[in-house]
């Protein structure tokens, strides 16, 4: 969402919540090492969402203000919390962090329900990144084979966010929407019957 004479904040909010999501699903494929990860979860996943939360602000949109500057603050806690590992300030325990992902699986089911509203692909979006929090939360609680499987569910969710940044910005270099977003999966409610007759009297 962008106000008039504004760039889209969204465009760098989902370009770097889907790169950072890609990269460590890549990880977790054991493709890659943490490294490429780490940075990306500070700088791209994690700053750059940040700043594009706060744009979201500015344009009045809650839905990406509140989005955006969770998951930037998810990926630049996660990132201090393998740092702290790393330099073994505490020991990491799976329970850790998976209580960790437990609390953002709450956060991500409530905005699951707002984002039914926003559009098809938004809902989309939001209910892999939920099969994705809760596969990985089974994964930490005892269910270690989740974890390929769910990688796969979260790239597909990284390549939606992409979709819909490419259809933000293919929609004003060309003028016309070119990648459809489809309809919201929750309608908006019908208007009251009476309504217009009240308007009118």
């Amino acid at each position: 969402m962008s106000a008039p004479g504004q760039g889209n904040p969204a465009v760098v909010g989902l370009a770097g919540f889907g790169l950072t999501t890609l990269i460590l699903q890549i990880h977790n494929l054991g493709l890659c090492g943490i490294g490429p990860v780490l940075a990306l979860a500070i700088a791209f996943g994690g700053v750059a969402q940040l700043i594009a939360g706060f744009q979201e602000f500015k344009c009045g949109n809650n839905f990406g203000y509140s989005a955006f500057v969770s998951y930037g603050s998810f990926w630049i806690a996660l990132g201090i919390v393998w740092m702290l590992n790393h330099f073994k300030i505490y020991t990491l325990s799976h329970t850790d962090v998976g209580f960790f992902l437990v609390v953002w699986t709450l956060y991500t089911a409530i905005m699951w329900v707002a984002a039914m509203r926003v559009h098809g692909a938004m809902a989309t979006t939001f209910t892999l990144l939920l099969l994705g929090f809760i596969g990985l939360d089974l994964a930490h609680f005892g269910f270690p084979g989740l974890t390929k499987p769910t990688a796969v569910i979260l790239i597909f969710c990284a390549l939606m966010a992409w979709y819909m940044m490419a259809a933000a910005i293919y929609a004003q270099v060309f003028g016309k929407e070119i990648l459809p977003l489809g309809k919201p999966w929750i309608a908006a409610d019908p208007e009251p019957v009476g309504s217009l007759a009240e308007e009118s009297a």
